[in-house]
């Protein structure tokens, strides 16, 4: 497990080096899915190895978070890499992993908000008092603050156009799901909701992405990877003789293309592809997934330097509205 850390340290030093705005952590337990699920821990690590690249939580789970101990972290964080901490927050996806926790899936929307209140009190005052189902607060002072006040940038994830419309109205980032198609009647929703001041938001996707030399080699190595990627994502689901009502995977990354949730391919075929889904849903940001399932750490390297030397560029130069 070493060694996969120290992999995954010598790929953010790369998204460093090469221009990379922000590196998004997710955060998953009892599952292989990932084999880092105190997202805080890492990042404090990745602030001492990179420079310029933001880190983000994608998101923090809230209910299985202490509100207090968690803001009180992200102000070290934010001290630690210098400014250049951000995070998002979601109630949880998966119910095995809340349950995994000790917090009942049928709760966790009521703790979610919650908390996010919490949250709110600590970084708008001096001491937060707080009375509810979940947690009880007295008068405890805010001793800590993070270096971006009063608070670090904001993320969302949004699957419909009508889930758009709280964090549009917070000023927050967000992270589409779904084809092009459909997120554009998210991003537009988004625009039409927002605030003043928030006209610069970040509106993304994120994307499995594999750059080669070739189509064939692209598509080659992500087929590899993908398999025990999918065994992973669904191992929990399985041992509770379950599946997720929502997020399905494809059995193969040729359906993954297929779909619309990621590219394999040439740096001309990805920044084609991804510039097209750029103008369709009207967007301004990408979170591209490199490295998955058992893909090799040296292919892993090759795709994002392929990726930062080619196609970047090209997407900067060609997508309507200009990609981060």
């Amino acid at each position: 497990m070493n060694i996969q850390y120290e992999q995954r340290m010598e790929l953010a030093e790369l998204y460093d080096r090469s221009g990379f705005h922000c590196l998004h952590q997710s955060e998953h337990h009892s599952t292989p899915l990932s084999m880092a699920p105190s997202q805080n821990v890492f990042l404090a690590s990745l602030a001492q190895r990179t420079k310029r690249l933001r880190l983000c939580p994608l998101v923090y789970v809230l209910p299985i978070h202490h509100p207090m101990r968690l803001a009180e972290e992200i102000c070290m964080l934010d001290h630690l890499s210098n400014g250049r901490f951000e995070f998002g927050i979601g109630r949880g996806a998966s119910p095995f992993e809340l349950e995994a926790l000790g917090v009942p899936a049928e709760s966790a929307a009521e703790a979610y908000a919650e908390s996010y209140a919490i949250l709110q009190k600590y970084f708008s005052s001096k001491s937060v008092t707080h009375e509810g189902k979940y947690w009880t607060i007295r008068d405890a002072p805010v001793t800590m603050t993070p270096l971006q006040a009063p608070i670090p940038p904001m993320w969302y994830v949004a699957a419909s156009p009508e889930s758009i419309v709280w964090p549009a109205k917070q000023g927050f980032n967000v992270i589409c799901g779904g084809p092009a198609d459909k997120v554009r009647l998210i991003s537009d929703r988004y625009r039409a909701e927002a605030g003043p001041g928030n006209e610069d938001a970040l509106v993304g996707i994120w994307r499995f992405v594999v750059v080669a030399e070739t189509d064939a080699e692209a598509l080659q190595t992500a087929e590899q990877a993908w398999s025990r990627f999918h065994d992973s994502f669904y191992l929990l689901w399985r041992v509770h003789a379950s599946e997720p009502q929502r997020l399905k995977l494809p059995g193969s990354f040729a359906d993954v293309v297929a779909s619309g949730f990621g590219v394999a391919g040439s740096p001309q075929t990805v920044a084609k592809v991804l510039t097209r889904q750029a103008r369709a849903g009207n967007l301004n940001y990408l979170m591209s997934h490199f490295m998955f399932g058992d893909m090799p750490h040296e292919q892993a390297l090759k795709s994002v330097e392929l990726f930062a030397s080619e196609v970047m560029p090209a997407i900067r130069k060609e997508a309507s509205g200009g990609w981060l």
